[in-house]
C-alpha cells in the first residue's frame, strides 16, 4: 500500500525526512517495501521566463527563444510548442539535465541553430496523470526565474510503500499508518472531520428501502445526496489520490475513493435515477447470471457471487464492483452512498473467480471492523459538503444485526518480561500499549487491556500483547539472551556433509546446479520412451494439481533433466553442464501411507563432451565419497539411453545408477540435435557406501616393472571383462592397469580389434625381477587366450 508522508502529516506531526521514517516504522513492525521520493529522476530543471520568440530561419515549425533562468546571459533554446507566449515562465531542462523517464536532454543544433535545452510539458516531468497534454506547462506569472522545478512543484515529498499483511486490515488505510507512525514515534495523533450537516429536507427512509437477506452481508449503511454537482475535484484532494496510485474522475467518485484510502473502508455510490424499484436487496446472484461491470466487462456470476440488487438485477457486486448500469454520470443529479462489510472469505473466493481484484476486493477480503463503516460515512458525507457537492439527506439507513463489540484481555506483566527476556516496568508496558490505542488499566501486576474492534483480527491472547509492548518498546531495546531448555549442538549432519562433498565435486568439475518441480506430466514418459509395462509409470497422482502438467510426482529425474538441457539448447547455449540433487517418490504398497522418498543426483551434458566425460564426473563423486569397490556393466535395456554407449554402475553388487547417452529419438521428442549424455545415480546407495576413513598409505621403496600388453580379441568382448582377467590372474603383483588404446583397421581382421594395456607390476617389500614379472605376465596372456581367444599382437 502506498502511503504518501505529506497525507500523514495532515494527522500527526513529522519532523523527520521520508527514509528516516520508513526505518523507523519498519523497526516498530511496519514494513516499508521502498521509499519512493517524487522527482528523484528529474535532475538539472529550473524555471524560465520567455523573454524574446522568433521564428526560425530553416524551418517553418519551429522558433527560436531567448530565455531568463536568473543568470547574466539569456539562453537559447529551440522549440516546436505552440502554446507559450512572451513573459511566460516554463520549466527549462538545461544541457546535461535528466527527465521522466530518464531521457537525457544535451545541447545540439536543430536545423543549423543551437539549442542550449529543451522546455517541459507535465508529462515530461511526470506529473500528467492519466488526463493528455497539449503543449509546454505554463506556470503561474510570479513564480520566481532560475529555481529547481522540484522545489517550485513541491515534487521532493516521499510515499512510503508498505507490505500490509492479512492480520492488519486496519493499517490498509492513511489513518491506520497514521496510528502506528504517531505510536512510533510517540506523538498523537489527529482524526479527520468528521462532522456535516444534513442540509436537505428529505429523509433517506422515505426514499429507499434496503433488505438484506444473506449472512455475507455483515452490516450495511446507505445515505443519499440531493442536488449533486459532478465536476472536477480540488487539486489538493486530486493530489493525494494521484500520490497514493489513485486515478481522479470526479468530485463524487474521489470522494469514495478518498475515504477508501484515509479510513479503509470501501465506498459506493449508486444513481438514484437507476435504482428504479426504490428497494435495494442484498442477495446471492443466480447461476449463470450475466453482469456488465463499471470496466464495461461481461461477467458470469454464480449463485455464491453476492450482489447489491435494485429488485430482481444487480447494480453491483457487493465488495468488489459496481455495475455499468448505475455508475455516477456528468447529468447525475441525486445518488445513495453505500458503505458495509462483507464477508472476507466469500469476497476473495468471488474476487478469485471473477478474475476481478480491486482496492475494494483487497481490502474486504481481510475482513474489515463492521464499526468502520459509520465513521468512513460520516467522512464522505462531510467532503461533500466541504466540496459544495450536492446536498445530505436527512436520515441514515443502518442494517447491523450482529454487532461486533470491544473485549479485553488480563496479562501479567511479569509473563510478558519472563517471554521477552526484558525488564520493562508495568508503567511502561501501558504506556506502549495506550500508545497503540489499546487502552491500558494496571490493577496490581496484572495488565488490564480493552481490545478495539479494530485491532481484533490480529490480537486475541497474552503472547499478541508481549508482541506489541516489544515493536513498540524497540526491538533494538531488547537484550539477546541464550536460549533455554535446549541441550542440542548445531552442526551438519552425516547425510548433509555428503551431500556438500557431493556438490563441491560436481562444481569442481565444471557443472552448474538445477532445480526443477518434483510434479510432473504422465506425458514425458513416452517422451522419454518408457515402456507401458513399466513399473516408473506406477506414479502417486496430486489430488488437487496446478495442472495436466504437474499431476503426478516423478518417478525418474530423466525428463526433468531432459527439460533443463533441451530449454537451454533452445536458447542457443552451446555448452551446458548441468546436475540436479533432488527426490523421485515411489508409491507405497499401503496406500493410506506417505510414497517412498529416493534421493537422486542427476547429471545432463551437451557440447563438446562425450561418454568419457560423463564418466569422469561420476568418479570424480565416487572418489571424494572414497568408494572403491565400484565397477560398470554395459547396458542395452534402457530404451532412454543408446544401447551402445550406456552403462550400469554398481558399488559392489547393488546397482547405483545408469549413466550415458541419450537415445536419438528421446532427443528428437525434446528438439535437441546435439548428442546429450545423463546420468541418473542414486545417493541413498552412494551414502551407504561412503568411507571417510582416509588411511595413509607410504609411498613405494622399491621399483615397478610397466608391460604393455596389445591383444586382438573379439568386437564384442568387453574391455572391462578383459581388465577383471588381468587383475585376477596377476594377483597382488599387479599395481595398476591402465587402457590407452583400441584399434580397428586394414591390420585387424574384420570382426576383431585390438586392444592395448599398460601393466605396472610392484611389490611392497623387494625388488621384482625380470623372471618373476614375465612368469606372471605369460599367465595373464595364457588366460586371456583361453577366455576369449586373444591372440598378442
Amino acid at each position: 500500500m502506498k502511503v504518501p508522508v505529506n497525507w500523514l502529516k495532515d494527522y500527526v506531526k513529522i519532523d523527520i525526512i521520508g527514509k528516516d521514517l520508513g526505518d523507523k516504522l519498519t523497526l516498530s513492525g511496519s514494513k516499508v517495501e521502498e521509499v519512493i521520493t517524487t522527482g528523484d529522476e528529474i535532475q538539472n530543471v529550473v524555471t524560465g521566463k520567455i523573454v524574446k520568440i522568433e521564428a526560425h530561419p530553416n524551418a517553418d515549425k519551429l522558433v527560436v527563444c531567448q530565455v531568463d533562468i536568473g543568470k547574466d546571459e539569456l539562453l537559447q533554446i529551440i522549440t516546436a510548442a505552440t502554446n507559450m507566449k512572451e513573459n511566460d515562465i516554463i520549466p527549462v531542462a538545461l544541457h546535461d539535465s535528466i527527465i521522466h523517464g530518464g531521457v537525457k536532454i544535451k545541447r545540439g543544433k536543430l536545423r543549423g541553430i543551437m539549442s542550449n535545452g529543451m522546455f517541459c510539458s507535465e508529462e515530461e516531468l511526470g506529473i500528467a496523470g492519466d488526463k493528455p497534454v497539449y503543449g509546454l506547462m505554463i506556470l503561474p506569472a510570479d513564480t520566481p526565474v532560475g529555481k529547481d522545478i522540484k522545489e517550485v512543484l513541491n515534487m521532493t515529498s516521499s510515499i512510503l510503500d508498505f507490505e500490509i499483511t492479512s492480520n492488519r486490515p486496519d493499517c490498509l488505510s492513511i489513518i491506520g499508518m497514521a496510528r502506528e507512525t504517531a505510536a512510533t514515534l510517540d506523538e498523537k495523533y489527529n482524526m479527520p472531520e468528521l462532522g456535516y450537516v444534513t442540509s436537505s429536507h428529505k429523509n433517506i427512509n422515505d426514499e429507499l428501502k434496503v433488505e438484506v437477506k444473506d449472512e455475507l452481508c455483515r452490516r450495511y449503511m446507505a445515505r443519499g445526496i440531493e442536488n449533486v454537482k459532478i465536476e472536477q475535484s480540488p487539486g489538493w484532494m486530486q493530489e493525494r489520490l494521484l500520490e497514493a496510485g489513485v486515478r481522479p474522475i470526479n468530485n463524487l467518485v474521489d470522494i469514495t475513493n478518498f475515504v477508501m484510502l484515509e479510513t479503509g473502508q470501501p465506498m459506493h455510490a449508486y444513481d438514484t435515477r437507476h435504482i428504479e424499484s426504490g428497494n435495494i436487496i442484498v442477495e446471492r446472484s443466480k447461476n449463470g447470471e450475466e453482469f456488465v461491470t463499471l470496466d464495461n466487462e461481461k461477467r458470469i456470476l454464480n449463485e455464491n457471487v453476492l450482489t447489491i440488487r435494485d429488485g430482481n438485477r444487480a447494480i453491483g457486486i457487493a465488495g468488489i464492483m459496481g455495475g455499468l448500469n448505475s455508475e455516477v454520470k456528468e447529468d447525475t443529479s441525486s445518488i445513495v452512498f453505500e458503505c458495509a462489510n462483507f464477508d472476507g472469505v466469500n469476497i476473495r473466493i468471488s474476487s478469485q473467480r471473477l478474475g476481478l481484484r480491486t482496492e475494494a476486493s483487497a481490502r474486504f477480503e481481510k475482513d474489515l471492523d463492521p464499526n468502520l463503516a459509520e465513521m468512513a460515512m460520516d467522512r464522505a458525507c462531510h467532503l461533500v459538503e466541504k466540496l459544495r457537492a450536492g446536498k445530505v439527506m436527512q436520515g441514515t439507513i443502518d442494517i447491523y444485526n450482529k454487532k461486533v463489540e470491544p473485549f479485553s484481555l488480563q496479562v501479567n506483566y511479569n509473563w510478558i518480561n519472563n517471554f521477552l527476556g526484558t525488564e520493562i516496568s508495568k508503567n511502561e508496558m501501558a504506556q506502549c500499549l495506550n500508545r497503540l490505542e489499546l487502552n491500558t488499566e494496571i490493577e496490581g501486576e496484572v495488565l488490564k487491556i480493552n481490545i478495539p474492534t479494530f485491532r481484533t483480527a490480529d490480537i486475541k491472547i497474552k503472547e499478541d500483547i508481549a508482541e506489541e509492548v516489544a515493536r513498540i518498546y524497540g526491538y533494538s531495546n531488547v537484550p539477546s539472551t541464550i536460549i533455554k531448555s535446549v541441550s542440542t549442538r548445531g552442526g551438519k549432519n552425516t547425510k548433509q556433509k555428503l551431500d556438500d562433498e557431493i556438490l563441491r565435486a560436481l562444481t569442481s568439475s565444471g557443472l552448474n546446479q538445477s532445480i526443477s518441480y518434483s510434479f510432473i506430466s504422465r506425458k514425458v514418459f513416452d517422451k522419454i520412451l518408457l515402456p507401458e509395462d513399466s513399473a516408473l509409470r506406477n506414479a502417486v497422482a496430486i489430488k488437487n494439481p496446478l495442472g495436466e502438467d504437474y499431476s503426478i510426482m516423478r518417478t525418474t529425474t530423466i525428463p526433468s533433466m531432459m527439460e533443463s538441457l533441451g530449454r537451454n539448447y533452445s536458447r542457443k547455449n552451446e555448452l551446458v553442464r548441468l546436475f540436479e540433487i533432488g527426490k523421485v517418490y515411489m508409491p507405497n504398497k499401503n496406500a493410506n501411507k506417505l510414497p517412498h522418498e529416493k534421493n537422486i543426483v542427476t547429471i545432463g551434458i551437451y557440447g563438446g563432451v562425450n561418454y568419457f566425460n560423463l564418466k569422469g564426473i561420476v568418479e570424480n563423486i565416487l572418489e571424494v565419497l572414497g568408494i572403491e569397490k565400484f565397477y560398470f556393466e554395459r547396458e542395452s535395456n534402457n530404451p532412454s539411453f543408446h544401447p551402445g554407449k550406456t552403462a550400469s554402475l554398481y558399488i559392489r553388487k547393488n546397482m547405483a545408477g545408469i549413466l550415458g547417452e541419450i537415445h536419438p529419438n528421446v532427443l528428437d521428442n525434446y528438439g535437441i540435435d546435439e548428442k546429450c549424455y545423463v546420468a541418473e545415480l542414486s545417493l541413498d546407495v552412494l551414502y551407504e557406501y561412503a568411507n571417510w576413513d582416509k588411511k595413509y598409505k607410504p609411498l613405494p621403496k622399491f621399483p615397478a616393472v610397466t608391460r604393455d600388453l596389445a591383444i586382438l580379441v573379439d568386437e564384442d568382448v568387453l574391455v572391462k571383462e578383459i581388465e577383471n582377467v588381468i587383475k585376477k590372474q596377476g594377483g597382488n603383483i599387479v599395481e595398476s592397469v591402465k587402457f590407452f588404446d583400441v584399434y580397428r583397421g586394414k591390420q585387424v581382421a574384420q570382426g576383431k580389434k585390438s586392444v592395448a594395456y599398460s601393466i605396472s607390476y610392484r611389490l611392497e617389500n623387494r625388488t621384482l625381477t625380470d623372471d618373476e614379472v614375465n612368469k606372471i605376465h605369460d599367465k595373464i596372456l595364457k588366460a586371456l587366450e583361453h577366455k576369449f581367444g586373444a591372440q598378442l599382437r
